[in-house]
């Protein structure tokens, strides 16, 4: 069975997510989408509420499971008993932090590979950064072009408590 992890904070989980999820389900029998817990970061949404937004965007992939994680990422990719984690990125953006970050990962776990994969066209540009940053003034029908449609009910009560 070919298993490979997609890790990420996903906070909020975007269209760029879901597209970059949906087309490496294809390539592999199962793929983990796993969110990092960073205590670095203050996060939007908690751990959960962030799973709870994959699964409910992804219900429709079969082959998707969603696991919330701590720790290096690497580490959680070897217990998962998975060779390949997959990595979403901007094209200009997200190059050079992807590929040290590859590169340590590759020191601490060789045999995990990086397979790097850019969200289609009209989404590459698209990142939970660029949506926290339009969401205070974004009505429903303009995060609809960023987001599937349960984060973006999540999105906006978010907005309505702040």
């Amino acid at each position: 069975m070919h298993v490979a992890v997609y890790p990420g904070s996903f906070d909020p989980f975007t269209l760029g997510h879901l597209n970059v999820v949906e087309r490496a389900s294809r390539l592999f029998d199962r793929l983990i989408v796993a969110i990092g817990i960073n205590r670095e970061k203050q996060p939007w949404f908690p751990a959960e509420r962030r799973a709870e937004q994959v699964r409910r965007s992804t219900a429709h992939l079969p082959n998707i499971t969603v696991e919330i994680y701590e720790g290096l990422t690497v580490r959680f990719v070897q217990q998962c008993g998975a060779k390949i984690m997959v990595r979403g990125v901007r094209p200009i953006t997200d190059i050079p932090a992807e590929l040290t970050m590859m590169m340590a990962n590759r020191q601490l776990a060789p045999d995990v590979e990086t397979l790097f994969m850019v969200a289609d066209g009209e989404l590459a540009h698209v990142s939970s950064s660029l949506i926290k940053e339009i969401a205070s003034v974004a009505d429903e029908a303009t995060l609809r072009s960023f987001l599937p449609e349960s984060v973006v009910r999540a999105v906006v009560d978010s907005m309505e408590k702040r």
